[in-house]
């Protein structure tokens, strides 16, 4: 990985993971959020790209300065904006199945719920649950005492062995039925709201995260950063990011915004 000191590119958009890439210790610091001020106010379109729940999509579309948010590793998108020739802005959702899939799919998962608690002690349902449409959520740190690797292992591959898709954030593994991640719905948004096509997007995006669950990210796009403690994840990582921050979470974060609104002025 090259330092971020060598990230000399000036883009358009900045996508970024939230939980431990936009937070520190579990949460969003005012140097982070003031970053994510400085680089709205300075024209460019910010796009979380989360494993967070659609309830908490709603409200960062609705409230954050950003331009949308793609959630539950890319069940969805969100975008808080006005339609062209109308003054007031309304909420604009894209999911990736209809209603009666994402039906479907929770009772399949709910099963898969049940056989992750017997056969992994420690390891719960995640708090935000309760806002997911379009996956399973298990928290294997965030409110309960860090399970190992093999724990953790335990439950990808119950997640797998019901021929789900299974991915590894910084404090959850995620679950869910049905061909899509982060990078496919990033694609989707960027064209569809922005007329971006993935092939523009790898030019004018750069995208900041920590975790496996980013991976897709990383390995697609050629501004790829990674926040410092993206090194703990080494092992698990065939594709890596292309540039490093000096600092952690948040911090890092904010280094990059820095960088970024340098190579704007």
């Amino acid at each position: 990985m090259k330092n971020l000191s060598e990230f000399n590119s000036k883009i358009e958009f900045v996508l970024t993971d939230i939980d431990d890439t936009l937070t520190s210790d579990g949460q969003l610091h005012s140097g982070a959020y003031n970053a994510l001020w400085r680089l709205h106010d300075a024209g460019l379109k910010v796009i979380p790209i989360t494993g967070r729940p659609a309830g908490w999509c709603e409200m960062i579309a609705r409230f954050w300065p950003v331009s949308g948010v793609v959630g539950e590793n890319g069940g969805f998108y969100f975008r808080y904006a006005s339609n062209k020739g109308e003054k007031n802005k309304k909420m604009q959702r894209w999911f990736f199945a209809d209603e009666k899939v994402i039906t479907e799919n929770k009772v399949k998962l709910s099963l898969i719920e049940k056989e992750v608690l017997a056969q992994v002690p420690g390891a719960a349902v995640s708090s935000d649950q309760f806002c997911r449409l379009m996956d399973l959520a298990i928290d294997f740190c965030e409110d309960v005492p860090r399970l190992d690797e093999s724990q953790i292992s335990k439950i990808v591959s119950i997640f797998t062995k019901h021929g789900a898709i299974a991915k590894v954030s910084s404090i959850h593994v995620n679950g869910w039925f049905g061909q899509y991640d982060k990078l496919s719905t990033t694609f989707q948004m960027l064209n569809n709201e922005f007329g971006v096509t993935a092939e523009e997007a790898l030019k004018v995006c750069a995208f900041v995260g920590d975790s496996p669950n980013d991976e897709p990210m990383f390995s697609r796009f050629p501004l790829s950063v990674g926040v410092a403690n993206i090194k703990e994840f080494a092992d698990r990582l065939q594709h890596m990011p292309t540039y490093i921050c000096p600092s952690h979470g948040g911090a890092g974060f904010t280094e990059f915004a820095d960088r970024v609104l340098r190579l704007k002025d």
